[in-house]
């Protein structure tokens, strides 16, 4: 998994409440265990008009967020099903941040586990970003995980809070399998352990 530092990214707005795993990525895209392919079906069914056409006003659809790399919305985003393939399709359209009020907290787990950083700032703040984005197309931010901070073009600074344990797991860039395998050697060793302790545990399975 990709460490996350410092990022500096363009911000695509995405100013919708509640916005569900159903929405993020579609059922009909979850038949691939695969973490690639999937910004295919990002936000699919609202990339469209009901003719089927591409909606213009959507911004995957707009050439200037096509290298977007921070997501702007709204309160409560990820609500719905647990499934991974949110996040998964996220990181593969190219986002590495999310900006919104609120998160539903098995998406923001798996945000950690996937390697993308959600922050959670104020619903005014969230608010002035939209504002200011809408002003000022294109649109980029600085996240800063080490101090905690998203800094604005002029400067300004917006703090998040974020829980020590996975804010050092994504500066390492380590997910619970990266944070196993730190353990390796201890392993290693329990393994061969029990073998020499109770070999017939193991008979079976030569």
């Amino acid at each position: 998994m990709e460490p996350f530092i410092t990022h500096t990214g363009l911000l695509a707005p995405l100013n919708r409440l509640n916005v569900d795993t159903d929405q993020i990525i579609p059922k009909q895209y979850l038949k691939t265990i695969h973490r690639t392919g999937l910004k295919e079906g990002l936000f699919a069914d609202w990339r469209q008009t009901p003719d089927g056409t591409p909606d213009p006003e959507f911004f995957s659809n707009q050439p200037r967020y096509q290298k977007a790399t921070i997501l702007l919305t709204g309160e409560n985003f990820g609500c719905g099903s647990s499934r991974e393939h949110a996040p998964w399709a996220l990181l593969d359209y190219g986002f590495r941040c999310i900006i919104a009020p609120s998160f539903a907290d098995i998406f923001y787990n798996n945000c950690f586990q996937n390697g993308i950083l959600p922050v959670s700032l104020n619903a005014q703040e969230v608010q002035t970003l939209f504002d200011r984005e809408a002003r000022h197309k294109p649109y980029s931010v600085t996240v800063d995980l080490p101090e905690q901070q998203v800094i604005l073009p002029d400067g300004h600074r917006y703090s998040f809070t974020i829980d020590p344990f996975r804010k050092d797991s994504l500066l390492k860039g380590l997910d619970a399998i990266g944070l196993t395998l730190q353990s390796q050697e201890a392993i290693d060793a329990y393994e061969v352990r029990r073998l020499k302790e109770s070999p017939w545990l193991f008979q079976d399975m030569a």
